[in-house]
């Protein structure tokens, strides 16, 4: 069954297109994030992510001031473990489709681009993402599904990642998604023309030397480098770590004297994104703009504030 279209594509088309002279006066009324004009690439962001509105989403980019975007969707709707029964349906989070995620991005094609995915269990999961390649998706992602980081089914995707030159971008997190952190260097080795992005809770709390309880999503309190992520960016060519979503933010924030450390020694293994739900686009409310005012804060220069924001990505993404 194909992932829901909330509640077809067709209807979606025509919904996005009448919104588009609304959004645009709203949004040229808003705060632009950016500063100076500069380019800024947003690598992770969700269609249908928590119910909000397309018209929302668009306005919401445009009050960070992004100006290239990349709509992760999820994979089909199905009832299998990999998807806890249905749990994980969604990416967890209502975020719609491969087809949802391309149409929008063919609507606004100098803002948008799009990943391809698929619960990669399932039958034809490879058929399905390459199909999503070929249309012009830019990554695989989001790998959110509860499988083996080395199963058979997950070396078949990125031996496809390897055929189409795009990343794989993987959420982490400890017995719930993308089981075997520890052993993810196999892969990294084996599959070392594939360049994969580390995300969310596990990836980001591994920052830590001491960090030894894995069941700690969100961990506080000073950093000791040394941690796994941080050996597996600094020992692997093909790792990348994605700064979005509350992990991320928590990860530059919990021990800023670490970040600037990190930031510095890791500059060119660190792509920014949003990974937010929210409907503000900026201050407070939204976690994406805490991001971007972070890493602006942390970076030791202007030059490698622009490589997180703009610089890697657009080399990873070839935009």
């Amino acid at each position: 069954m194909k992932q829901p279209e909330s509640p077809s594509v067709v209807s979606r088309r025509g919904f996005v297109v009448g919104m588009t002279a609304a959004v645009v006066g709203m949004a040229a009324a808003g705060t632009n994030s950016r500063a100076d004009d500069e380019p800024l690439i947003d690598i992770h962001q969700h269609l249908g992510y928590s119910g909000r509105p397309d018209d929302v989403l668009l306005r919401h980019q445009r009050e960070m001031g992004i100006t290239t975007t990349i709509l992760l969707p999820a994979g089909r709707s199905v009832n299998t473990p990999s998807t806890h029964d249905g749990v994980s349906n969604g990416l967890q989070a209502q975020c719609l489709g491969n087809e949802a995620c391309r149409q929008f991005a063919e609507l606004y094609s100098k803002e948008f681009r799009f990943g391809s995915n698929e619960v990669p269990d399932i039958d034809g999961a490879t058929r399905e993402i390459d199909r999503y390649l070929k249309l012009g998706g830019v990554v695989i992602a989001e790998q959110k599904f509860g499988v083996e980081c080395d199963s058979r089914e997950m070396q078949a995707i990125y031996a496809l990642a390897a055929e189409h030159r795009v990343p794989v971008l993987m959420h982490w997190q400890f017995q719930m998604y993308n089981y075997g952190f520890e052993r993810f260097h196999r892969m990294l080795e084996k599959y070392s023309k594939v360049n994969f992005l580390g995300h969310a809770q596990t990836w980001w709390a591994n920052i830590d030397r001491n960090n030894t309880d894995q069941t700690v999503m969100y961990p506080k309190g000073p950093v000791t480098p040394g941690g796994l992520t941080d050996r597996y960016l600094s020992d692997y060519p093909n790792m990348f770590g994605d700064l979005s979503a509350g992990s991320g933010l928590n990860a530059l924030t919990r021990d800023e004297g670490f970040a600037r450390d990190f930031i510095a020694r890791h500059q060119d293994r660190l792509v920014y994104g949003s990974d937010c739900s929210d409907q503000a686009g900026s201050g407070d409310a939204c976690q994406g703009s805490q991001t971007i005012a972070a890493i602006r804060r942390l970076a030791p220069s202007k030059a490698v504030e622009r490589k997180l924001l703009y610089g890697n990505a657009k080399k990873l993404f070839r935009l």
